[in-house]
Parts: C-alpha cells; sequence; structure tokens
C-alpha cells in the first residue's frame, strides 16, 4: 500500500498537488481539513487534461475545520454524528456516493463548487466576521447578530432554471448568460487555442437557450445556493438537497423584519427557516446573479462567497482591495450531476 501525506502551505496549494500527482498509484485522496481543502481537491482534478477519468477517483474529508458541512452531509445521511472517528471508519469501508459539481463561469474564467454559493447577509457574516476569527465559531452568531441590527439589502437580479415542480417562482426570461467556449462558434484561426484551452473540464455541455428561464428583480437581504443540507455542522441550510440530484437548492431571502430575520436564523440548526413565509426555498438546474450595490450605500457593494472563500468583492467591501478570481459582475452557474465520488458511511 503506497500513502502519500501532503500537508499544505498556501491557498490553493491542494489543488497545485493534485494536478501533478500520479492518481494510478491511489485508490482515494482524504482531505483533513474543512471544506476549503476539498473545493480546492476538486478543482484540481478538473483542470488535468485527464479530468474524465481524474474526477471518477473517491474523495473523503475528515472534520479539521470550521465549517465541516460536506463531511457533517454525508455522515448525517446515514444517521451518524459528525466526528473524526465516523469519517475515518466510513472512507475505510470504501462506500461511495456520486456528488454533483457546479461550474461558476465568468467570460473566460471558471471555478468549480461542491458545497455552496452566497451573497447577501450569509456571504458577509461568512467573510467579514474573519475580523473576529479570534472567537472561534462564535465569531459567527456575534457577527451575524450585527448585521442583522444594521441589515443590508442588495439590488441586482437573479435568473434560474427552475426544477420541476418549482416553475411557478419568477417571472418568465430569456436567457442572457455567458456562453460557454463548448457553446460558442469558433473561428479556424482560433482553433488551436480553443484545442488547447479544452484539455481542462470545461462545464456541462448543455444548451441553454432552450431552457425555460425565470427572473427575480431584488431588492436581496440573501441570496444562498446550495449543494448539499448541511453548511456547517450547526447549519442545515438546504434540508431537502440531494447529493446527485443535479440541483441546487436556493434559500432566499427578498424582505424580512429584523426580529423575523433573527427567529428565522435561529431555526438554521434543524432546517426549518426554509418553512418561514420569508423565505423562498426552491430548486434549480441553472442560475444567474446580475450583483447590485446596497441600497442604502449605492458606493459600496457585496461579497460572493463560494464555498466559504471569497469569489468577487464589490467597491468599498471588506478587504476590497485584495485580488479576487472574478469581478463583482454578472456569473453564471451550472450543474453537472453526480461528476464527482464521494466516500460516504452506506452504498448510495
Amino acid at each position: 500500500m503506497m500513502i502519500m501525506l501532503s500537508e499544505t502551505k498556501y491557498q490553493l496549494h491542494a489543488k497545485e498537488v493534485v494536478c501533478a500527482m500520479d492518481l494510478t498509484k491511489y485508490d482515494g485522496i482524504v482531505c483533513v481539513s474543512g471544506d476549503g481543502i476539498l473545493v480546492e481537491v476538486v478543482n484540481g482534478l478538473l483542470e488535468r487534461e485527464d479530468w474524465n477519468a481524474a474526477i471518477k477517483m473517491p474523495l473523503g474529508t475528515v472534520p479539521a475545520g470550521t465549517g465541516n458541512g460536506m463531511v457533517k452531509s454525508t455522515l448525517d445521511s446515514a444517521g451518524e454524528p459528525c466526528t473524526a472517528s465516523n469519517a475515518v471508519v466510513a472512507i475505510i469501508r470504501g462506500h461511495k456516493c456520486s456528488l454533483d459539481v457546479a461550474t461558476i463561469l465568468q467570460g473566460d474564467t471558471k471555478f468549480f463548487s461542491v458545497l455552496m454559493f452566497a451573497w447577501g447577509l450569509v456571504a458577509d457574516i461568512d467573510i467579514e466576521s474573519e475580523k473576529y476569527r479570534w472567537m472561534g465559531s462564535a465569531r459567527l452568531d456575534f457577527y451575524g447578530l450585527q448585521r442583522m441590527l444594521c441589515l443590508r439589502q442588495y439590488s441586482g437580479r437573479i435568473s434560474f432554471v427552475p426544477a420541476p415542480g418549482f416553475e411557478a417562482y419568477g417571472e418568465p426570461t430569456r436567457y442572457n448568460g455567458e456562453f460557454t467556449s463548448t457553446q460558442s462558434s469558433v473561428n479556424p484561426g482560433q482553433e488551436q487555442h480553443v484545442k488547447a484551452e479544452q484539455y481542462s473540464y470545461q462545464g456541462p455541455d448543455v444548451d441553454l437557450t432552450n431552457l425555460e428561464w425565470r427572473t427575480i428583480n431584488g431588492p436581496f437581504i440573501s441570496v444562498w445556493l446550495h449543494n448539499v443540507p448541511w453548511g456547517g455542522e450547526d447549519t442545515m441550510a438546504a434540508p431537502d438537497a440531494k447529493f446527485a440530484d443535479g440541483n441546487l437548492d436556493l434559500i432566499l431571502i427578498k424582505d424580512c423584519p429584523k426580529l423575523g430575520l433573527l427567529a428565522l436564523m435561529t431555526n438554521l440548526s434543524d432546517g426549518g427557516h426554509v418553512k418561514s413565509p420569508h423565505v423562498m426555498y426552491l430548486k434549480v438546474k441553472a442560475f444567474i446573479l446580475e450583483p447590485g450595490q446596497r441600497t442604502k450605500d449605492p458606493t459600496k457593494g457585496g461579497i460572493i462567497d463560494i464555498d466559504g472563500e471569497v469569489l468577487a468583492r464589490g467597491n468599498g467591501t471588506y478587504k476590497h482591495d485584495q485580488k479576487t478570481l472574478m469581478t463583482y459582475d454578472k456569473l453564471q452557474i451550472t450543474v453537472d450531476q453526480g461528476l464527482a465520488t464521494l466516500f460516504c458511511p452506506v452504498q448510495q
């Protein structure tokens, strides 16, 4: 048996390791961390030339971070507590399940997500509370209360393809998103360049123009997409989410009184928040975000949070001078059903 142990030293280090490793020598990859390392590993697998074979490598997670949403979701699906020992036993058993992978696209820039996407209240709490990291996990509750007392709303628009049964949400609209290189026409002189780009995974091969799109205009308090039920060990963000149903669960809050919002947030531990009359909870197959500015201060934008990391920052936001992968502008999300594979407690 061959084992390679690699300790990450900086952000995206795990992605670099996975891009370069000889996967034929191993039967799986185990991430001892929060959710961030797992996301890096998935992105590394999908950026390889042999991504089609690489992404079939089973992935395991052992909880050792702040969030641990993925391992909580896998263990809870079998009724097991979220502990490191249970996670290790699940990996040893070798049972596997498929996992949807979301592709976030903005122009030629792509990022792959397996956990969640947030803009508005949830993203602000998740990212801006880092200034109170010394408080441990209590920082989220502490800063969450601050944000609810000084509530922000954001202008903008979302468009989505509803899953069957959710067609009543939003108003009909036409597709107005990003064309991937596989969907665009290519001039003969560009063919060699495009082929080089397409060595890695390009996202789901689907014609989005022929789908039934719906739209909802802001202002918004929170836009939250989830791929699995749990966002953390004590946050059941999307109680109806499935690992490989080809959908993302959208939790949307447009307007809510502060006391109602406080009550709503206290129900996150058991998923009861989705029953609130102030919450729209639906499943979508594709999604477009057009983020806007804060309604009470149009000089400032918001933060786009993907799997616990900053994907984009608007002007005037926390650490807005730091470079991000994408700009604070329109982006598109599509889902590839069951693309990745996880170790899980029971065969699914």
